[in-house]
């Protein structure tokens, strides 16, 4: 069977990108380039996969938001 996940990728400071898995607690990876993030992102969800169960949340979307600090 095959299931979509919805991934969320961030650059850090350091020029990382940092991919996370709303669904699955605790499912992220980082690494230097999208290639490689891509493979360990879908090696993390299978790992994720096998002790634990997804939320049902409904993707909306992303939105920027700006404070002042």
């Amino acid at each position: 069977m095959k299931t979509e996940f919805n991934v969320v990728i961030e650059k850090d400071q350091d020029g990382y990108y940092v991919a996370s898995v709303p669904t699955l607690k605790g499912c992220h990876t980082q690494a230097k380039s999208l290639d490689v993030l891509m493979k360990r992102i879908q090696e993390a969800i299978e790992l994720c996969l096998e002790v634990e169960e997804p939320v049902s949340n409904e993707f909306i979307g992303v939105q920027r938001v700006t404070v002042t600090t």
